[in-house]
């Protein structure tokens, strides 16, 4: 069974309280793009204007990749996203995305967003709710890492 990109937004967990009019109108939005196993999706320091939802496939989300000592942050799957901090802070990649297998992903653009909060602003507030309520879980998680590793 297939399910409809606007099916797969409404399971995004960043996506959760949205109506179905912001949902139909960022599905519009989306670009769909594929990536072979291997395939470095965005790389550490490149500038970034979009972020990506995983339908399918994983990604390691790599720090120092390519450097001697490479460290893996992050496994993400179908469901998850990634490339948010970019749109968020408008700096430059903060690590690499790879691609562990054969992915498709949806990506977004920071325009897109504006473009929603000037249509639908109370559903672009609810993004941006959930976003931060991500960074502050992925944040938590890091904390929690730091102190088991310095302990």
């Amino acid at each position: 069974m297939s399910t409809t990109l606007e099916d797969f937004l409404h399971c995004v967990p960043v996506m959760t309280g949205l109506d179905d009019e912001a949902i139909r109108f960022l599905s519009n939005l989306a670009k769909e793009e594929s990536y072979a196993p291997g395939a470095v999706i965005i790389g550490e320091g490149e500038p970034g204007d979009r972020m990506f939802f995983l339908s399918a496939g994983h990604v390691a989300v790599v720090k120092g990749q390519g450097g001697p000592q490479p460290m893996n942050l992050a496994r993400l799957g179908p469901g998850e996203f990634f490339g948010e901090m970019s749109l968020v802070e408008s700096v430059v990649r903060s690590a690499s995305v790879v691609a562990e297998d054969a992915v498709t992903a949806y990506t977004l653009k920071g325009l897109d967003f504006h473009r929603l909060y000037q249509h639908l602003p109370m559903q672009y507030g609810i993004v941006m709710l959930n976003l931060s309520r991500d960074l502050a879980r992925r944040l938590r998680a890091l904390d929690e890492k730091f102190w088991h590793v310095s302990h």
